[in-house]
């Protein structure tokens, strides 16, 4: 009873730095695209995706799977084991996501918990017990939900490129276009934001009974599709054009609300699963297999979940949230110099794959700066469709019990657009290329590691108990200690060059000013030579 009490108790604290984790990696991803295109300063990005990520999180569900998409089976184990597992899950969580974020790397906390699971229950409890079909339908679902966002980012970017080209803030083209284009838009985050997200609210059911079901899914999204673009016309029509330079700002930060949102409601279980089990394994006091059974799936009250919300947002304004906002928008950046590493394999692979590229131009804009001298990585239209396909894929993904990475998604539509817009058809495309190669390596990396590790970890919990509480939390220390030291040193080599967008009063108008600003701060790198990590 000594080992549970301990072991409830470390759940609890690490439930707290586990939500901070999530929120430095996964939601750092949410405000990639509206900050990459300038449309807002990153602090105000994070303070409003924040919110919605704190909203989102009271509105989730209240009751919470903790085996995750029935990776194992609890009613098989012990309390001791289960509770091994569930800490297990905290102590690599915790260090494999600090660690990706020290490093610029964005990696999805829906893979890594489902892996953790996988580690720890086939090393404690065998084969039989991990659910391989479940895993498979797991594996499977993030590569599709991959697939799918880049293909349908890619060939939205090129049909709206097509159309608006690079006047997105032109006045007459955007009367032109801009009405279907953000209707269409408009319609996506609708159907993500309310009938997705909000589905088991009571009114939202009552309205897809009586509409959705009862004219067709089709016709609805038609008619809806029609009247936003009625009302965008009506508005620019209305305010004499004066709003049509800023029409795709507007959708960006939309789709950027939605998409926290959603993320507050569909990731929290990944971090507060765990240890709210621990809890309840404690609090319940009934048999072994009970217990175990009880913690499949409990129940959290809207404070508690958005007290968890708080946390993952506050991860969001941390340094090294900021690294991995860098290293995305230099990744997709239609800009032709961008401070990135990629390893030397990754970057001669990148370079065979452009050997077979066409030698066509880039559909993006060409390279600028906006009125305070800040590299536009990408322009308002490309981030409306960032954020909206996003949440588009997550939206049916989650409609059809899906599993879905938001950092998957977001990353995939930000190289998909990218392609659409050839970003990689100039300046240093085998570095933004060679990147993505090394990210989407480190995908494949983190799963195995996350196996390995968990299941190492839950045999050293298990079998010694207290002692091994003690002995994987001063492991976890240490290599957090380690890895902070290596990825502080090179984030000091490689990027002494940094955009300072946070710094309100001295913004910086020539890239000769922005060189000065400190490593330290953490923003999108400007510097016009290579960096290498």
């Amino acid at each position: 009873m000594t080992f549970i009490a301990v072991a409830a108790v470390i759940g609890l604290l690490f439930l707290v730095w586990d939500c901070v984790e999530v929120g430095r990696n996964d939601a750092a991803n949410l405000v990639n695209a509206v900050f990459g295109a300038r449309v807002l300063k990153r602090r105000t990005a994070v303070v409003v995706a924040g919110v919605a990520v704190i909203l989102g999180a009271a509105f989730s569900e209240q009751v919470m799977e903790t085996a995750r998409k029935g990776i194992f089976d609890p009613k098989v184990l012990t309390v001791q084991m289960a509770l091994a597992i569930y800490i297990s899950v905290y102590f690599v969580d915790t260090v494999l996501l600090f660690t990706f974020s020290g490093f610029g790397m964005p990696v999805s906390t829906t893979a890594c918990l489902v892996f953790e699971l996988v580690g720890a229950s086939l090393f404690l409890a065998g084969p039989d017990n991990v659910n391989w079909p479940n895993v498979g339908t797991v594996i499977l679902g993030i590569l599709v939900s991959i697939v799918v966002s880049g293909m349908v980012s890619f060939l939205v970017m090129r049909a709206f490129r097509g159309a608006i080209r690079d006047r997105s803030q032109d006045e007459t083209t955007v009367m032109l276009h801009g009405p279907w284009i953000v209707g269409a838009m408009l319609t996506w985050l609708t159907w993500f934001m309310v009938f997705k997200g909000l589905k088991h609210v009571s009114i939202v059911k009552t309205f897809k009974t009586e509409v959705f079901t009862e004219y067709g899914e089709g016709l609805v999204l038609v008619c809806m599709w029609a009247g936003f673009a009625v009302l965008t016309f009506a508005a620019l029509t209305l305010t004499k054009k004066k709003i049509a330079p800023y029409l795709f700002h507007v959708t960006a930060v939309l789709g950027m609300v939605c998409m926290a949102f959603a993320f507050g409601q569909n990731d929290l279980a990944n971090a507060a699963s765990p240890g709210l089990a621990g809890y309840t394994l404690w609090q319940s006091g009934s048999a072994a297999t009970d217990l175990a059974d009880i913690a499949s799936e409990i129940e959290i009250s809207w404070w508690a979940l958005a007290g968890c919300g708080i946390l993952m947002a506050g991860g969001m304004l941390t340094q090294y949230a900021q690294r991995v906002t860098r290293a995305e928008v230099n990744t997709g950046s239609q800009y032709d110099n961008v401070a990135l590493y990629a390893p030397e394999w990754c970057r001669r692979f990148a370079r065979v794959i452009l050997r077979f590229r066409k030698d066509t131009p880039a559909l993006a804009p060409q390279p600028e700066l906006n009125e305070r001298g800040k590299k536009l990585h990408y322009d308002a239209l490309r981030a409306s469709v960032i954020t909206a396909v996003s949440g588009s894929v997550i939206a049916f993904s989650s409609g059809h019990g899906l599993p879905v990475s938001t950092t998957y998604v977001a990353f995939a539509a930000v190289l998909g657009s990218g392609l659409a817009d050839r970003v990689f058809a100039r300046g240093d495309a085998d570095l933004k290329l060679g990147r993505a190669v090394w990210v989407v390596t480190c995908w494949f990396l983190a799963p195995i590691v996350a196996i390995l590790a968990t299941g190492l970890v839950a045999l050293t919990v298990y079998h010694l108990e207290i002692a091994g509480l003690a002995v994987a939390i001063v492991a976890n220390i240490c290599v957090r200690s380690y890895f902070s030291r290596r990825s502080d040193a090179h984030e000091k080599k490689h990027h002494s060059s940094q955009d300072s967008d946070d710094d309100e009063d001295h913004a910086k108008t020539a890239d000769s000013e922005e060189s000065a600003a400190p490593a330290e701060s953490g923003e999108p790198a400007d510097a016009d030579s290579k960096g290498e990590e």
